[in-house]
């Protein structure tokens, strides 16, 4: 397995495990261990990859230090004077267009690495991955699909207030209530989401076995994880999906641009203080630079 390849390939994952996190430097401190974890749940690595991966894990942090962080940090300070301003639904809708060509040009960009690491898997790797997605599905369907429309509702408008109290602290009564409408608003169909979810889940194993079946070249390979990804973004503008994919996004928006409308001073004052604490956390750790 290439140092390079497995490096991209936990730079990915790395963002999913510290987003579940609330204290950042602890988990960034720890988080070559749950890194680790995080992927040997998905892969099972064997007894020849176990000492490599965890060198290249190591390898990625020193990496992530040196060159991520302090972007990480400009990032906060533009988001610090944005909320300053009153951001309108164009603004934010802008910011997640950003996010989002970031993101497709990173994976794009990022794919003959992850071309190395597929050609170094295993056949019962992907069979483990593909139990670990069922896994996760039967999660998803236990929390997204139980019960009733209300109950789906309910769950969801939970999950989005957990990031918003994360953010701005404790909300009124009041607020909750103008919150709960505008989260309600959203269009909610979790089959549809499941179906996307396996969908993905599908294409990514599919090309994964054939490319440790067909041992193509290193460019071949590349090719096709692009194509895959290209198409992975694309299907939310092309496919028959997209007035849903359309409604729900901008139905998103509107939700975030409510709560920051009807946050109070001090609630954004709030939301400043944790992005200044992380700002100060990302400048600390990129410092520590071993």
């Amino acid at each position: 397995m290439q140092s390079r390849s497995f490096r991209t390939w936990c730079a990915i994952a790395l963002l999913a495990v510290l987003a579940a996190c609330s204290s950042l430097k602890l988990a960034y401190n720890n988080g070559d261990t749950l890194l680790y974890w995080w992927l040997d749940n998905y892969v099972d690595f064997d007894g020849d990859q176990r000492a490599e991966v965890k060198k290249d894990i190591d390898n990625l942090f020193r990496w992530h230090r040196k060159t991520q962080l302090q972007d990480y940090t400009q990032f906060l300070q533009r988001a610090q004077k944005q909320l300053q301003s009153n951001p309108s639904p164009a603004d934010l809708r802008a910011d997640y267009d950003d996010i989002r060509a970031r993101t497709q040009a990173l994976l794009v960009k990022a794919a003959p690495d992850i071309a190395d690491l597929a050609l170094s898997l295993k056949p019962e790797q992907l069979d483990q991955m593909e139990k670990k997605f069922e896994k996760n599905n039967v999660k998803f369907r236990k929390e997204n699909m139980k019960g009733s429309r209300d109950d789906q509702n309910e769950f969801r408008y939970k999950k989005s207030m957990e990031q918003f109290e994360l953010w701005f602290g404790t909300f009124t009564s009041e607020q909750k209530a103008i919150i709960r409408k505008a989260s309600d608003a959203r269009p909610l169909d979790n089959n549809i989401w499941f179906d996307e979810r396996q969908r993905r889940q599908r294409n990514v194993l599919n090309l994964a076995r054939k490319i440790v079946q067909e041992k193509p070249s290193r460019e071949q390979a590349t090719a096709q994880i692009q194509a895959l990804i290209r198409d992975s973004f694309s299907r939310m503008d092309n496919s028959e999906r997209k007035p849903f994919f359309d409604s729900y996004t901008n139905s998103t928006i509107e939700l975030v641009h409510t709560v920051i409308r009807i946050a109070t001073p001090e609630q954004k004052a709030h939301a400043q203080k944790r992005m200044q604490g992380w700002i100060g956390d990302f400048s600390t750790l990129a410092a520590e630079v071993k």
